[in-house]
């Protein structure tokens, strides 16, 4: 039987790189689509293609001869320049749906955020319904919701779309979330924001790239996850327990010093104020308004909707994901 062409944006990063393997094994023909190449994708036996993603002609062409794509890569970052990231998420996204339009590719998965729900209060256990805020705090999180909502029009019974919004990934090969959080910890700057009461989703790497191929494999014109987005998450747990069991394992002291949630939301929007007043850009800041909150506040999401529609129950628990990254 001829096997399924798959295409992986992002796939030489943190959760693309997870779900090209698992891809692998379980038998598909696997491309990945990227500025350059990646040892570890060619140690892979991927067919790699390169070009940006923010050029239709470069997505037109890698797309050509692919029967399903997985849409994971994007612009991550706290602060940036705001054209960055919509030539990434927003240029980036319209042209493979474009793309897939032109090739008559039937699927499409696509990596969202739980941030496009995330407005400047917390979020207790909602589902879907939730929508999108008014306002948004972060670049990243405004142009990923207008690249899912894209995505969730596109869905028209020719090309089937679902989007997954996987909160705070962690696991081994993460070069982002963890060791900032370690990095900070060591430099003496993290500090506990509000109460240290407040809890969040969390996903193991290897649950998230579970949920993206199981939404491909499922995903069909009357497939019932098809033009929809689903959260995705295991939680909800208190964000700084699990952030001192981090420096536990990283053989560190906990976090204990507290700032109280309004002085670090003040502290953020100066440093922005002034950061924009210099026209610098191209730096990761010590805090943001959106940093303030997601590191204050409350944000996790009611599940059963994935668990319903798509069968998803994670295949590792908090614990045994914490094992595998210390392993």
């Amino acid at each position: 039987m001829k096997s399924t062409k798959v295409l992986v944006t992002g796939a030489g990063g943190f959760l693309g790189s997870y779900i090209v393997r698992d891809l692998k094994e379980r038998g598909y023909e696997v491309y990945s689509f990227s500025r350059k190449k990646y040892k570890n994708l060619e140690d892979l036996g991927v067919i790699q293609r390169q070009g940006d993603l923010a050029n239709y002609d470069d997505v037109e062409a890698a797309l050509e001869g692919i029967d399903a794509v997985i849409h994971s890569a994007s612009q991550v970052g706290m602060w940036g320049r705001y054209e960055d990231f919509y030539k990434t998420n927003v240029t980036g996204t319209d042209n493979i749906i474009r793309a897939c339009h032109k090739h008559h590719i039937k699927k499409c998965v696509y990596t969202s955020t739980p941030s496009v729900a995330f407005g400047d209060e917390s979020l207790k256990g909602v589902d879907e319904s939730i929508g999108y805020p008014e306002r948004y705090l972060s670049m990243y999180a405004e142009t990923k919701a207008i690249a899912e909502k894209k995505i969730l029009m596109a869905n028209n019974g020719i090309l089937s779309t679902v989007a997954l919004r996987p909160h705070l990934i962690f696991g081994p090969g993460d070069l982002n979330l963890v060791p900032r959080v370690v990095e900070a910890a060591r430099a003496g700057r993290l500090k506990i924001v509000g109460d240290g009461e407040n809890l969040v989703d969390v996903t193991y790497v290897e649950n998230a790239s579970l949920a993206h191929i199981m939404a491909l494999e499922k995903l069909e014109a009357n497939s019932p996850i098809a033009g929809k987005a689903y959260f995705l998450g295991q939680g909800p747990i208190k964000l700084w327990d699990f952030t001192n069991e981090l420096l536990k394992r990283s053989k560190l002291p906990p976090i204990t010093k507290k700032v109280p949630f309004r002085v670090a939301y003040s502290v953020g929007f100066m440093i922005e104020m002034g950061l924009k007043l210099v026209g610098k850009y191209d730096i990761h800041p010590p805090m943001t308004r959106f940093v303030a909150l997601q590191l204050g506040k409350s944000h996790y999401y009611n599940h059963h909707n994935l668990e319903h529609d798509l069968g998803f129950k994670p295949k590792y628990s908090i614990e045994e994901g914490l094992d595998k990254l210390f392993s």
